[in-house]
């Protein structure tokens, strides 16, 4: 048990608030775990309730931890943090979280590309393009809906794209159909998650999440790929770096 210090300039919340963090950072308190209640803390360490609730409020601000009316208070599952600093693959920054990337393939067809879909691939009125709708896993859970729009020109057999779910889809590209994605323009909006997506992303309707717009484009300069995605806004964060 860590005695806070009452003599100490640093607010009693805080020095708890620090305490309690330090539980989460180094494992002792895991995601999902529920904390001790109110009245725990306070016999623990011998503060009133309202510097225990101020320094849980603090944690559930900054979402190192969460209520469930009536349940109790629980720790947090970390974001997953992507810097927009350069070109990345979604399914190597799962991996470099320690975490198994898997996609699940929800459709593939060919389409008629919206006017969004067509500009953005520079394609002519009347060509198509294979449309594929999957989710993106870390470990076993949702993260990202998204739909795929490629010209139908570089895609000889669309039947092939279902081995995304074992290889990422630019790997496939490059091995398969000799497109090779070199670069990707990226844009980003906030938006509410909708019933559909809240089914499939296994979360509520009207959380936050982030709409993604990328255009991905060849050695040629080619764009090859259009992507639409739902990003789950309490369980992604990207961010950059500004010199």
């Amino acid at each position: 048990m860590h005695l806070l210090d009452q003599s100490s300039v640093i607010p009693l919340y805080h020095q708890l608030k620090q305490i309690l963090f330090a539980k989460i950072q180094s494992g002792e308190w895991k995601p999902g775990d529920k904390i001790d209640s109110e009245n725990q803390l306070m016999e623990m360490f011998r503060v009133s309730r309202n510097t225990v609730k101020k320094a849980i409020e603090e944690l559930v601000k900054e979402e190192k931890l969460y209520r469930i009316q009536g349940k109790g208070t629980f720790v947090s599952k970390p974001r997953l943090e992507q810097s927009l600093g350069g070109f990345y693959s979604f399914s190597r920054m799962i991996q470099e979280k320690g975490l198994n990337p898997r996609d699940e393939v929800l459709d593939i067809q060919k389409v008629y590309p919206s006017t969004k879909v067509r500009i953005n691939l520079e394609l002519e009125e009347n060509e198509q393009v294979v449309e594929m709708k999957r989710l993106r896993f870390a470990d076993n859970e949702p993260i990202i809906l998204e739909s795929s729009f490629l010209p139908l020109s570089i895609i000889k057999d669309s039947e092939i794209l279902q081995e995304v779910t074992t290889s990422s889809l630019y790997s496939l590209l490059a091995e398969r159909f000799n497109v090779i994605v070199v670069r990707a323009r990226e844009a980003f909006e906030p938006v509410l998650i909708n019933k559909d997506e809240a089914h499939l992303l296994k979360t509520d309707v009207g959380k936050p999440a982030l709409l993604l717009e990328r255009t991905a484009f060849d050695t040629s300069g080619k764009p090859v790929e259009f992507c639409i995605s739902i990003v789950r806004g309490d369980r992604c964060r990207f961010y950059t770096e500004l010199n």
